[in-house]
C-alpha cells in the first residue's frame, strides 16, 4: 500500500468515526472535524517527529497543541488510531466519567492531549510557551498547533502573535482551520477576520497558505514548506482553507453542522460516503 493510500485510508475511517461518535450521543461538532481529518492525518501520521509513549513534558519530541478544542471528534480519533490509547474508548465519547470529553481535558491524564481548551483563544499563548520551553532545554523539535479562524476574533491570540514574533519564537508552526465558518454563521458576517495573510505579516510572521486544505499531497508539501521556514528568526503561520464538513457532501460549505449530531438517516448517508477502511470501532 503507498504512503497516500494509506493515509487516504485512514482519513476515510476518522471520518467514520466521528460521525459514530457525535451521533452515539447527540452532541458534538462534526463541521469543523470533517473539515481539519486531513490535516491532523498528515500532521500525526506522516510529519511530526513522536516518541514511544506519552509524558507532558514532550523533551526530545514534536508537540502539537488543539487550541479550537470543540473539534475534539477528530482529535480523539487520531491520537487512539496513532496508538496514544485504545481504539475502543472512542465508544465512551461525552459520556460521565469518560476521559473523553467535548473539549479536551488534562486532569484524565489523557495521552496525547497537554493543554485543556475549554475557552477559545488561549492556544497560540500555550504554544508559544512551550516553544520557548524547547529553546531553554536546548530541544531542536518543533511545536504545532491549530487554531479556528472564528477563534482569532479572540483578542489574546494577539497579544500571543505579538509576543512570538518580538521573541523570535521561530520553531513554531501556527496553522489557522481557514474555513470561513464559525458557530453563528460566516466569518465575514459575524465578525470579519479582513486579510489574514496580512495582519500576520504586519505582526512580523513568516506566513504561507494551503489553497486546497483537504489533499493530502497539497497539505504535505506544504506543512513540509513550513518546516523548511523554521530556524529563521520568525514565528510561521500557515492559512489552511479547508471546506467545513468535508467529506459528508450535505455537511460541507456551511455553519450548520458546526455544533449539530446527525441523525439515524444522516448518519447512514455519511457512513455510506464513507465506507470502512482500518475497522469501525
Amino acid at each position: 500500500m503507498s504512503d497516500t493510500q494509506h493515509l487516504q485510508n485512514f482519513t476515510t475511517q476518522v471520518r467514520r468515526d466521528i460521525l459514530r461518535m457525535v451521533h452515539a450521543v447527540n452532541s458534538g461538532h462534526p463541521g469543523g472535524s470533517l473539515g481539519c481529518t486531513e490535516f491532523l492525518t498528515v500532521l500525526y501520521q506522516k510529519l511530526m517527529s513522536r516518541k514511544d509513549g506519552f509524558d507532558m513534558n514532550g523533551i526530545g519530541e514534536d508537540l502539537f497543541f488543539l487550541s479550537n478544542g470543540h473539534i475534539s471528534p477528530v482529535f480523539y480519533s487520531v491520537l487512539a488510531r496513532s496508538g496514544y490509547f485504545p481504539i475502543s474508548e472512542l465508544a465512551t465519547f461525552r459520556k460521565l466519567n469518560s476521559r473523553l470529553q467535548g473539549h479536551p481535558t488534562t486532569h484524565e491524564g489523557l495521552p496525547g492531549v497537554r493543554m485543556a481548551s475549554g475557552s477559545l483563544g488561549q492556544g497560540m499563548s500555550v504554544a508559544i510557551g512551550a516553544a520557548l520551553a524547547k529553546k531553554l532545554n536546548n530541544d531542536n523539535h518543533l511545536v504545532y498547533s491549530l487554531h479556528g479562524d472564528g477563534e482569532l476574533q479572540e483578542g489574546q491570540n494577539w497579544e500571543a502573535i505579538m509576543y512570538a514574533s518580538a521573541k523570535k519564537v521561530d520553531n513554531l508552526i501556527a496553522t489557522v482551520d481557514y474555513n470561513g465558518q464559525q458557530i453563528d454563521g460566516s466569518t465575514d458576517e459575524v465578525l470579519s477576520l479582513g486579510n489574514l495573510k496580512a495582519k500576520f505579516e504586519a505582526f512580523d510572521w513568516d506566513v504561507l497558505e494551503i489553497k486546497e486544505g483537504n489533499n493530502i499531497e497539497a497539505i504535505i508539501a506544504g506543512m513540509n514548506e513550513a518546516k523548511s521556514r523554521t530556524g529563521k528568526g520568525k514565528p510561521i503561520c500557515v492559512l489552511l482553507h479547508t471546506v467545513m464538513g468535508n467529506g459528508v457532501d450535505f455537511m460541507m460549505h456551511t455553519h450548520a453542522w458546526h455544533g449539530k449530531a446527525p441523525n439515524n438517516e444522516q448518519l447512514a448517508s455519511g457512513l455510506a460516503q464513507n465506507p470502512e477502511t482500518l475497522g469501525d470501532y
